[in-house]
C-alpha cells in the first residue's frame, strides 16, 4: 500500500462530520506541554495535543484552528457548547457520556519524587509502615493510592502544600504523574523521581457523541500516529519525561 493510500483524505460527508465549520477545531490546554505551550517571545506553539491536531487536520484535508483553555473546566464546558470538534483527554468514564474515545495514544505514568538522601530508593520500598506520602487531595495519585495502600499513610493538601510537606520533612515521599514531578525536579537540586510506575492514565483523541461518521478515520489516525513514530516524537519535541507511547490496538 502507497502512502497517498495509507493517508487517503476521508470521503467528504466523513470530512463535514469531523470539521463541520470547515476547520478543525482542536481544544487544547495552554501551558501544559501534553497538550500546548507557547513560546513568549516567539509564539510558536508545541504540544502533543497540539502537533496531532495539526497532523490530523493536514491529513482530512482542512485548516487547523487551536481553540486554547486555561484548564479542563472550561474545555469541557466548551465541549457543551459547540466549540470544538476534537480534544485530548484522559479516558474517563464521566467524560465517556458526553465524548467517544479513540484507543489511548499515550500513557501517563504516576511515580514518585523523594529527597537525594532517601533510604527509599524502589517502589518496593514504598508501602511500610511510618511512610508518610504526600499527594494533592483527590488527584489522580490520591485515589488509586487510596485503594493500593496498605500500611503507608497518605497526606494530603493542595499541590503547593503536599510540596511543601516532602521539602520540609513532613513527607517522605511526593506522589503524582511523573511529567509534573520530573517539572519539579528542576527546581528541587538533590531529589530524584523513583524507577518505575504504580499507576497510568491513559489519553486519547475525544470526539463529541453523535459524529460517529468520523470515528473510524480517527481511530485510525491515532493507530497511524503511534506505528509512524509521531506521538513518539511530538513528545520528544515537547520535552516531555514520563510520558509514553500507548501499545498498538
Amino acid at each position: 500500500m502507497s502512502g497517498a493510500e495509507m493517508h487517503a483524505a476521508p470521503a467528504p460527508e466523513v470530512r463535514q462530520v469531523l470539521a463541520p465549520t470547515g476547520k478543525l477545531r482542536v481544544g487544547l490546554l495552554l501551558g501544559r506541554p501534553l497538550s500546548v505551550t507557547r513560546d513568549s517571545p516567539s509564539g510558536e506553539m508545541k504540544g502533543v495535543g497540539f502537533d496531532l491536531g495539526k497532523e490530523f487536520a493536514r491529513r482530512i484535508g482542512v485548516p487547523f484552528e487551536p481553540v486554547l483553555y486555561p484548564s479542563i473546566r472550561p474545555l469541557l464546558d466548551g465541549l457543551k457548547s459547540g466549540q470544538w470538534d476534537i480534544a485530548f483527554l484522559v479516558v474517563s468514564v464521566g467524560q465517556a457520556k458526553d465524548v467517544d474515545f479513540t484507543a489511548p495514544y499515550l500513557e501517563i505514568e504516576f511515580g514518585y519524587l523523594v529527597p537525594g538522601g532517601s533510604s527509599i530508593s524502589t517502589l518496593a520500598d514504598m508501602d511500610r509502615p511510618g511512610i508518610r506520602v504526600a499527594v494533592p487531595a483527590k488527584g489522580g495519585a490520591d485515589i488509586f493510592l487510596s485503594r493500593a495502600l496498605k500500611n503507608a499513610i497518605l497526606v494530603r493538601g493542595s499541590d503547593a502544600d503536599a510540596l511543601e510537606m516532602l521539602k520540609s520533612g513532613r513527607a517522605d515521599v511526593f506522589a503524582g504523574n511523573k511529567p509534573t514531578l520530573f517539572e519539579m525536579l528542576n527546581r528541587l537540586p538533590g531529589f530524584r523521581v523513583l524507577d518505575g510506575r504504580f499507576a497510568t492514565d491513559l489519553v486519547a483523541m475525544a470526539i463529541p457523541k453523535r459524529r460517529d461518521l468520523g470515528m473510524a478515520h480517527a481511530r485510525r489516525f491515532v493507530e497511524d500516529a503511534k506505528f509512524e513514530g509521531l506521538v513518539k516524537a511530538a513528545i520528544e519535541r515537547a520535552g516531555i519525561r514520563g510520558a509514553v507511547v500507548a501499545p498498538l490496538q
